[in-house]
C-alpha cells in the first residue's frame, strides 16, 4: 500500500476543506483552491483530517493514491503558507526591475523582456539580480518560474543567465581548454 497515500492530511486551524463528489475545495487565510480528483479514488474529511482511500490494488488506483494525497496536501500547504521560488540573474549588464505589475528584464538582448504578473502569482524584486515568485498554487508558481527562467537559461561556458537559487550549472571548458597537437 502507498506509504504516502495512507498518511492522513491534518487540517490546520483556519483551513476549511469541503468535498463535493469528486471536487475538493480548500479555503484558508491566503485564498481558495479548487481541484477535481480522479473518480476511482474517494476523499473523506474525518476528525479534522483528510483521508484518501482507493477501492482496490489495481495499478492505476495504486499510482493515483499517493499522487492525489500529495496534491491535496499541497493545496492545504498553499492556502496556509504559500509557495515561493527564487531566481537569480547572473551576467554583466543583466538586471531585473519591477514596474507596476510587470517584471522588466535586461538580459543582453537588443530589447527589454517584459513579463506581466498572472492571477495568483506575485513577483518581488529585492535586488537587481534576484527574483522572488510567490503564490498559493504550487504548480502555477513552478510553471511561472520556469517560464521566466526560459527567457535566458544559464549557458554552460560562462554561467550567464537566469537560474534557480542553489541550482548548479555544470561548466564546460572553452576552446582554449583543449590541448593543441
Amino acid at each position: 500500500m502507498s506509504r504516502i497515500g495512507r498518511k492522513p492530511i491534518v487540517i490546520p486551524a483556519g483551513v476549511e476543506v469541503t468535498v463535493n463528489g469528486h471536487e475538493i475545495t480548500v479555503k484558508g487565510p491566503k485564498g481558495t483552491l479548487n481541484s477535481n480528483i480522479h473518480p476511482l479514488l474517494s476523499v473523506a474529511v474525518e476528525n479534522g483530517e483528510v483521508v484518501v482511500t482507493r477501492p482496490n490494488d489495481e495499478k492505476t488506483a495504486r499510482s493515483l493514491h499517493g499522487l492525489t494525497r500529495t496534491l491535496i496536501n499541497n493545496m492545504v500547504e498553499g492556502v496556509t503558507h504559500g509557495f515561493k521560488k527564487e531566481l537569480e540573474v547572473q551576467g554583466v549588464g543583466y538586471r531585473v526591475a519591477k514596474q507596476g505589475k510587470n517584471l522588466v528584464m535586461n538580459l543582453g538582448y537588443s530589447h527589454q523582456v517584459i513579463v506581466p504578473e498572472t492571477d495568483g502569482i506575485t513577483i518581488d524584486v529585492p535586488d537587481p539580480n534576484k527574483i522572488v515568485i510567490n503564490g498559493i498554487d504550487k504548480q502555477k508558481v513552478g510553471q511561472f518560474a520556469a517560464e521566466v527562467r526560459e527567457k535566458r537559461p544559464p549557458e554552460p561556458y560562462k554561467g550567464k543567465g537566469i537560474r534557480y537559487v542553489g541550482e548548479v550549472i555544470i561548466r564546460k571548458e572553452g576552446k582554449a581548454g583543449k590541448g593543441s597537437k
